[in-house]
């Protein structure tokens, strides 16, 4: 079955019993071991209690297929139902699961956990249409769905913040999951009992050094036309692992943000006024590079920026292109574009 956006918290929550075997995919790392563990935990307690729980490979199932089925078929020790869990899921799985799918376990889920599958996977194709499987999509979340999840986590402790502050955190600790959840876990802990509304200021003051300052820092340099700092900042994402579709669209989002701007003032608004209507707003040490880059980039050439980012964006979600070198090419050309003033 095929997950629609909507769907797919409340499946998280409560798995559809029909589906004996759920896909797990994306690019977002965190997201996807946080949904394996709440579906894992649906149906064992533990979700690493070896008696209970089987943990395989693509490996070692291309070297035994039968091994799937032994574990499904397998009576749990404690008794109630077993969880198989299979890291590293590939295409190389498709015809093992279509398969057991014709005659899965009653007792048995089987977790599929894979990296960035695209449309085209036969595995991920096999778990939409399959009515007894799922694929639950992890992609990394905007800044609407961070802002959600920030006061969904504030909340849950007892916690509210001010808007201004769930906006700056959306934007700066937006991306992976698991660097999210260190965040406010973080900003929980600053709080401690102290319940009223996390303001602005400290949310800057506790997360002010999250790893989006990275992200802000090669975002201002590749405005700035400065190549060499920001294929400097780039390696360093890169080798951190930050996920490519996590800087691609904070550079977008950064452009976007300069065209909203540039666009306003060419209307013949003052660019005061036009970037205090950005939510959220340019943080504070960064208005002064802001407000310069805004004279040194027109909203055409703003617009030719965006349209390469897509066709980037569109070329790397290709099998086998090669992300990083595409990426850097492009970031590249940026900054070879010749200032509008």
């Amino acid at each position: 079955m095929k997950l629609s956006f909507r769907q797919i918290e409340p499946f998280v929550k409560a798995p559809d019993k029909a589906a004996r075997v759920i896909l797990i995919y994306g690019p977002d790392d965190g997201l996807m071991r946080e949904r394996a563990k709440i579906i894992g935990q649906s149906v064992v307690a533990d979700i690493n209690d070896p008696f209970n729980t089987a943990r395989l490979s693509t490996d070692s199932l291309a070297e035994d297929p039968a091994r799937l089925l032994d574990e499904a078929s397998a009576i749990s020790m404690m008794g109630g139902d077993r969880l198989i869990r299979v890291e590293g899921a590939s295409d190389k799985l498709t015809t093992l699961i279509k398969g057991y799918l014709e005659k899965p376990s009653d007792t048995a889920l089987v977790l599929l956990e894979a990296g960035e599958l695209g449309p085209r996977s036969s595995l991920r194709k096999l778990c939409e249409s399959a009515k007894n499987a799922a694929a639950v999509p992890c992609y990394v979340e905007d800044e609407r769905d961070t802002a959600r999840l920030i006061r969904e986590t504030l909340h849950a402790e007892g916690l509210q913040a001010a808007p201004d502050a769930v906006s700056w955190l959306a934007a700066a600790i937006s991306g992976d999951r698991l660097k999210i959840r260190g965040e406010l876990e973080k900003l929980i802990t600053y709080k401690g009992a102290d319940k009223t509304p996390l303001t602005l200021e400290e949310a800057q003051n506790c997360c002010g050094a999250a790893g989006s300052i990275a992200l802000d820092d090669l975002v201002f340099a590749l405005a700035d036309r400065n190549t060499a700092k920001t294929l400097e900042i780039y390696t360093r994402l890169i080798e951190e692992d930050t996920p490519f579709i996590v800087i691609l669209r904070t550079i977008q989002n950064h452009f976007r943000r300069l065209h909203a701007t540039a666009s306003r003032i060419e209307s013949g608004e003052q660019a005061d006024s036009a970037m205090k209507k950005l939510s959220p707003p340019v943080f504070f040490k960064y208005v002064p590079v802001f407000t310069a880059q805004l004279r040194q980039w027109s909203p055409k050439q703003i617009e030719t920026i965006l349209a390469r980012l897509m066709t980037l964006e569109a070329e790397c979600k290709k099998t086998g292109a090669p992300v990083e070198t595409l990426c850097a090419q492009t970031i590249f050309g940026i900054t070879r574009i010749r200032s509008a003033r």
